[in-house]
C-alpha cells in the first residue's frame, strides 16, 4: 500500500480511501468486519456540542440507485465521543478525523477546541450543511459570506488540519470552495448530500418525517464526479471526493477528475467491506 500513500492537510495516510462521515458510526461498529488499520482514514458521524435526539422516523427510505436520509445529526455529543468512543482509536493507526456541526457558528468553535485537545484526532472535517439558526435556519454551507466568516473563526481554534465539507444544494460550487478556502481550510470535501423527495402513493404522504431528506448513493455520483473536476480546477487545496462511490473504478473517475483522495459513504450500509474492496482495487490500478 506504499505506492497509495497519500498525505491531505498534513494528515499521512497509507492510502487515499476513507470513510465517509455519517456511514460507518463512529468505527467501531464495523471493527469485526474488516481490519481498520487498513484504510486511509476514519471520518466520525458527526459531532456536536450537545446531545442530539436526532429527527423522528421513518427517516430512512431506498430510492433508485440510491437512498434518502434526515437522521438529523443523532449524537451523544462531544463530551460522550470523547470519553466512551475516543479510547478505542489510541489502538489504532488510522488517523482519525472528526466530522463537526454546531447550530451556531460558536457552537462549531466550541466543539473544534474541545477536540483540538484530544491527541488521537488528527484532522477536522465542518459540516457546513447544517440550519444556521440565527440566520432563520438557512445552511451555513449556501451562503459564500457565511462560509468564509464560519470557516475563519474555526481555524482561529484550531491548529489541526481542516477540511469543509461542501454543500452541493447551491447555484455554483465554486464559488462555495474559493469562499472555504479564503476562510483557511486546508482541503476540501466534496460533496454531500443533494435534497430529496419520496412519496408514497398508497398513503399519498412523503415518505420521510421531514418531508425531504438527503440523496446519497450511486444514483448522485455523476452530479459529485462533475462538482469535483470544476472546483479541484481552481482551488490550490487538495479536494476529496464523495459521492455515490461503491466500487475502485468509481474512485478512480473521482481521481482521474481531480480528487486527491476520497470517502466511501453509503456503499458502507450494503457491504461493510466495500472500502476495502476499493483500495485492494486501486492499488491494482495503480500497478
Amino acid at each position: 500500500m506504499g505506492k497509495l500513500a497519500v498525505e491531505i492537510a498534513g494528515i499521512k495516510m497509507k492510502n487515499p480511501v476513507m470513510v465517509a462521515s455519517g456511514t460507518f458510526g463512529y468505527g467501531k461498529e464495523f471493527e469485526p468486519f474488516l481490519d481498520l488499520n487498513k484504510l486511509g482514514a476514519i471520518i466520525t458521524k458527526t459531532i456536536t456540542l450537545n446531545p442530539r435526539e436526532g429527527n423522528p422516523p421513518p427517516r430512512i427510505c431506498e430510492t433508485p440507485s440510491g437512498m434518502l436520509n434526515t437522521i438529523g445529526l443523532q449524537n451523544k455529543g462531544v463530551k460522550n465521543f470523547i470519553q466512551e468512543v475516543l479510547p478505542f482509536f489510541a489502538k489504532l493507526n488510522t488517523p482519525l478525523i472528526a466530522n463537526i456541526a454546531g447550530e451556531t457558528m460558536d457552537e462549531y468553535v466550541e466543539v473544534a477546541k474541545i477536540l483540538t485537545r484530544e491527541a488521537v484526532v488528527k484532522g477536522l472535517e465542518l459540516n457546513i450543511s447544517c440550519p444556521n439558526v440565527k440566520k432563520g435556519g438557512v445552511a451555513f454551507g449556501v451562503n459564500p459570506t457565511i462560509t468564509e466568516e464560519l470557516v475563519k473563526k474555526v481555524r482561529k481554534a484550531t491548529h489541526l488540519p481542516l477540511i469543509v465539507k461542501l454543500t452541493p444544494n447551491v447555484t455554483d460550487i465554486v464559488i462555495m470552495a474559493e469562499a472555504a478556502v479564503a476562510g483557511g481550510a486546508d482541503a476540501v470535501s466534496l460533496i454531500n448530500t443533494i435534497l430529496g423527495m419520496a412519496i408514497d402513493i398508497n398513503t399519498k404522504k412523503p415518505k420521510l418525517s421531514m418531508t425531504v431528506g438527503g440523496l446519497s448513493g450511486p444514483a448522485i455520483k455523476p452530479v459529485a464526479v462533475r462538482m469535483v473536476w470544476q472546483v479541484a480546477q481552481v482551488v490550490k487545496v487538495p479536494v476529496i471526493g464523495i459521492g455515490g462511490i461503491t466500487t475502485w473504478e468509481d474512485a478512480a473517475e473521482f481521481m482521474l477528475a481531480g480528487a486527491k483522495a476520497v470517502q466511501v459513504g453509503t456503499a458502507n450500509l450494503i457491504n461493510p467491506d466495500s472500502v476495502i474492496q476499493v483500495i485492494e482495487g486501486l492499488e491494482n490500478y495503480y500497478k
